[in-house]
């Protein structure tokens, strides 16, 4: 992150998500504010320029996207149903989860964290989008290379007493492997039994084709190019051993081919997930 600006990929991820509502059907994340959020100008990009939205990395990418958010909407869903009622999003960038809560009545609360610049960006956009901010938010802002979760999460009211659920997407790749193993270890330290977390990673290029090196490397410039640079990257059993290790207990890595199964089979569009990115679940 440049300091004091805001992410363009949490912007370039929301994009995703509204061209998914218009381009992809049926839709596998179905987000009504997903649109509203990306303001005028995105919303009518989607529209005129679906031609670059239909090539294939875009396709490939945004279906990693909207089926990471959906899995963990699925998570959320049986989270709750086992009495969590604190959900924290970690890197929350423009999701509108908070925006479209079903569980409100159940009294679940919603804690967004993200870098401060990003968060102001976006609570601008919600404004323009006569967006309101529900009484169940709650806005943390921290800079994980700078500040401990733990101190953003406790100036937002957090209970650390009370099972909870974290999400953690499209993060991971940004911090150092020492900022994503703090992150997880504060959750698993100070949070009690029943609480989980989902959150996505990279394998390392080492690990894939000739090709997908070949693709990855040019991801991993556009990055670079706009200032967000990948760090980590995390080998799937070498990571479920370290989740292990710090505490948890049930622990899933779910790759793309079972992805795909589980959103993806049979489409018309050939719609589908590449081989990069990788589907952490763990619980206490």
């Amino acid at each position: 992150m440049k300091q004091n600006h805001p992410s363009l990929t949490a912007y370039k991820v929301a994009m995703m998500r509204a061209a998914h509502q218009v381009l992809d059907d049926p839709k596998v994340f179905d987000d009504p504010i997903a649109l509203s959020i990306v303001g005028t100008q995105g919303e009518s990009a989607v529209f005129s320029e679906r031609r670059k939205f239909k090539k294939r990395l875009s396709a490939y990418l945004r279906a990693i996207v909207v089926a990471r958010s959906r899995f963990v909407e699925d998570e959320l869903f049986q989270a709750v149903t086992r009495g969590i009622r604190q959900y924290v999003i970690l890197g929350a960038g423009f999701d509108t989860f908070a925006y479209r809560n079903p569980y409100v009545d159940c009294g679940l609360k919603v804690f967004e964290v993200d870098y401060p610049a990003t968060q102001t960006w976006k609570r601008r956009q919600l404004s323009e989008a006569k967006i309101s901010i529900p009484d169940c938010l709650t806005f943390a802002p921290i800079d994980f290379e700078r500040q401990t979760l733990a101190e953003g999460l406790r100036e937002s009211g957090f209970r650390t007493d009370e099972p909870s659920f974290f999400s953690w997407l499209g993060v991971t790749m940004y911090l150092s492997r020492e900022a994503v193993m703090a992150a997880l270890k504060y959750i698993s330290s100070s949070m009690p039994s029943g609480s989980g977390i989902v959150f996505d990673y990279i394998i390392p290029p080492s690990s894939q084709s000739f090709i997908r090196r070949l693709v990855f490397k040019l991801l991993a410039h556009r990055m670079a190019v706009i200032g967000e640079p990948w760090h980590s990257f995390f080998e799937p059993d070498s990571l479920m051993e370290d989740l292990k290790g710090i505490g948890f207990t049930q622990i899933e890595t779910i790759g793309p081919a079972e992805i795909n199964e589980r959103f993806f089979c049979n489409r018309p569009d050939k719609l589908m997930v590449g081989g990069f990115g990788r589907l952490m679940k763990a619980q206490l």
